[in-house]
């Protein structure tokens, strides 16, 4: 482990607490413009998230009704009633994005494959850092808003559901989480920047709750009057 991520796990908690904790709740608000390029209706209802924390698992609710949740790992997503019966579902869901674009609509099974992976990559972060099977490596700093952002560079094991297989995490010097940049591959592999905002502490764990994701213009930085995807989050709760 290097020297950098040592202390981005301490700042945000350290190993020891993440690993007596099995799983997340979260109370979510999202929006953005990147659900109407998809051809999605977004509203601001509140929805709960639950995310397991050791293995990649993940489920919203309501999703398409009231009594609907989804159930997502990277082999497979499904719409669900809550007694668990099934409503839809597609096995190896990564391969349905295959050509997509930037402005290819989704389905409901798109989207809440998207919802599973993201948000479990965003509450796991940064510990799944230091899961077996992640590369991490240290890179150039970023300056922004007169600071210097000290960067990771974190290589995906095939294994793991994300937005690309190759994405760079940037942290403030109290050596918490400020920007992470990524491709969305099922999106045409547009270039994203997301900024986080607003930590607090629950049972231990640093979180940031406010989230904004934008596009960006390759080296240009963000394209900062296209907010591709907002999330609110509250009621945090680690078990």
């Amino acid at each position: 482990m290097s020297d950098l991520l040592d202390h981005v796990l301490e700042a945000h908690g350290g190993l020891d607490r993440w690993h007596e904790l099995t799983t997340v709740d979260a109370t979510i608000v999202s929006g953005g413009e990147l659900w109407g390029m998809k051809g999605l209706v977004q509203d601001p209802n509140p929805r709960e998230m639950t995310v397991l924390l050791h293995r990649e698992w993940a489920s919203i609710r309501p999703y398409g009704a009231p009594d609907q949740r989804t159930t997502f790992t990277p082999e497979r997503i499904a719409i669900e009633k809550l007694d668990g019966t099934l409503v839809a579902e597609r096995v190896d869901p990564r391969a349905s994005f295959a050509g997509h674009d930037r402005l290819t609509p989704w389905d409901a099974l798109h989207r809440a494959y998207f919802n599973g992976y993201a948000l479990w990559t965003y509450l796991a972060t940064p510990f799944f850092l230091a899961r077996p099977g992640f590369s991490v490596v240290e890179i150039d700093p970023v300056e922004e808003h007169g600071e210097s952002w000290r960067g990771l560079r974190a290589t995906f094991p095939p294994d793991i559901a994300s937005h690309s297989t190759v994405q760079d995490f940037y942290f403030g010097a109290d050596h918490l989480l400020r920007r992470h940049d990524y491709h969305v591959d099922v999106a045409g592999s547009f270039p994203g920047v997301h900024y986080v905002y607003d930590f607090a502490d629950f049972d231990g764990i640093k979180v940031p709750t406010t989230r904004r994701a934008y596009r960006r213009e390759s080296d240009a930085g963000p394209v900062l009057d296209q907010l591709m995807v907002s999330i609110d989050l509250s009621n945090v709760r680690f078990r």
